[in-house]
């Protein structure tokens, strides 16, 4: 063989098997979105000592680092308005890497468990509503998916399974239904780029989610979700460190969240819980207290759980995470499905929140009007609401799921008629009406809900904290 034909081959082979010098981290790729009008980072692993340098297409000049002692190097670069396509590149004095077809816009991540995880073709028998219009009218070259494969981990990891891909029939498909359908309404309202990443999976508890610093001021929790026959999608921090703790030096715009039925056992702590997870993860992705809109869970035939306890609790959670929003879907459970088909209605009202507290777009109904108070007079009760501006509609069907009670705290259905944004409730039954519930069981059998006139739903209530 000529010998300049093996020198050849020996030199075209040591460049194959030789590991890049440059890595950059698993979130950061080709066709994804960075945050507009900020600062965000770029991060990855090279050799000790090798002095990198950055440039992103959309500024001038270029950011020089040096990887630290522990194979380490991470910049900041400014963003500026939408647009793109851009590229950004990163070189030694060996090497380069380039990253292309990025887009600056509006980043958001979704989480949570099997009605976040829900994709758009629905699951086996499951369906979704509307899929197939949705997925012929999917490609749109301004709305970029990651999609991170789910990953346990007893420690926090520094990388994650997924990549970017622009929005097509058959990337949506597979995607979060939520989560591809709030990014949607997003870019065609604010008509800039959006990408969203996806990180759920289906059953987890909402301890799973958490780092182990901020389940320490859990104990029950913690120690409910570290035995030994607790599934890993549901033990204590393993989600957290698998699918949260390699995305949070990805800047975000902030997080939809869409969990809890998992946590039925420990509704008592659940506000709490959610509270202070939002607040951990406020502080490990470190851009600020970014909005946190969550879907309270919908109705559903749950065996020995009332789970309107837990809808109670998730409303309380609202009072007490700055900068948050919750949607109602008690109006669209199903009695035999945990996974309801109507995902559209979800992501617009998830929508509403974004473009009226995030974005300040003026005369978008959001805002669901909740229980404030109820006075008795006679035999009738008065129930007033928060959020009532818009006033209060049952929409023409009668309303099956208010129940009064006397001093026996024994509940009646009740009748219930609107007037002047309130709710007057009574029964034959009960002369002092001494408290009320609407739709509070698991599913409530009627026939229409309460909402405001522009059809965002009341969610369930009680005005008693009777244990029964």
């Amino acid at each position: 063989m000529n010998t300049k034909y093996i020198l050849l081959l020996a030199f075209l082979f040591s460049y194959v098997i030789m590991p890049a010098e440059i890595k950059v981290a698993s979130v950061l790729g080709d066709n994804m979105v960075l945050q507009r009008n900020t600062e965000v980072k770029l991060w990855g692993k090279a050799k000790f000592g090798e002095v990198l340098t950055v440039s992103a297409s959309w500024q001038k000049g270029k950011i020089k680092t040096v990887c630290n002692g522990k194979g380490e190097w991470l910049v900041k670069v400014k963003t500026v308005n939408a647009g793109g396509p851009y590229t950004i590149l990163i070189s030694s004095n060996k090497e380069k890497v380039i990253l292309k077809n990025i887009l600056l816009g509006e980043v958001w991540i979704c989480s949570g468990q099997s009605n976040m995880e829900f994709p758009i073709t629905g699951y086996g028998d499951t369906p979704m509503n509307g899929s197939t219009d949705i997925l012929i009218h999917a490609d749109n070259n301004n709305i970029r998916l990651f999609n991170l494969r789910r990953a346990v981990a007893s420690t926090p990891q520094e990388n994650c399974a997924g990549n970017w891909a622009i929005a097509s029939s058959e990337n949506v498909a597979s995607f979060s239904a939520i989560g591809y359908l709030y990014a949607k309404q997003l870019q065609q309202k604010l008509n800039v780029p959006v990408g969203i990443i996806h990180t759920s999976w289906g059953g987890s508890s909402i301890e799973a989610w958490m780092s182990k610093e901020t389940l320490y001021n859990f104990p029950d929790a913690l120690r409910q979700t570290t035995q030994d026959n607790i599934p890993k999608h549901q033990r204590a921090t393993n989600l957290y460190n698998g699918m949260i703790a390699p995305i949070v030096n990805f800047t975000i715009k902030g997080a939809i969240w869409y969990q809890g039925e998992s946590n039925l056992r420990n509704y008592k702590e659940y506000a709490k819980l959610m509270a202070s997870m939002v607040e951990s993860w406020r502080k490990d992705f470190g851009v600020g207290e970014f909005p946190f809109y969550y879907i309270q869970i919908a109705p559903f035939s749950y065996g020995g759980f009332n789970s309107a306890l837990m809808r109670d609790e998730q409303l309380k959670a609202m009072s007490i995470i700055p900068n948050s929003g919750m949607v109602s879907t008690i109006d669209i459970g199903e009695e035999k499905c945990i996974h309801p088909a109507e995902k559209i209605i979800v992501a617009n009202r998830l929508a509403g929140w974004a473009f009226s507290e995030t974005y300040t777009i003026n005369g978008i109904p959001y805002q669901s009007p909740t229980y404030k108070s109820m006075s008795i007079k006679d035999s009738i009760a008065t129930i007033s609401f928060e959020n009532k501006s818009l006033g209060l509609s049952n929409f023409g069907k009668e309303i099956d799921c208010f129940e009064i009670a006397g001093s026996d705290s024994v509940f009646y259905p009740a009748k219930m008629m609107i007037v002047q944004k309130q709710a007057k409730v009574w029964s034959p039954k009960v002369k002092v009406p001494v408290a009320v519930r609407y739709a509070f069981c698991n599913f409530p059998k009627t026939n229409g809900f309460l909402y405001n006139i522009a059809g965002i739903p009341v969610p369930s209530f009680r005005t008693d904290n009777w244990v029964k």
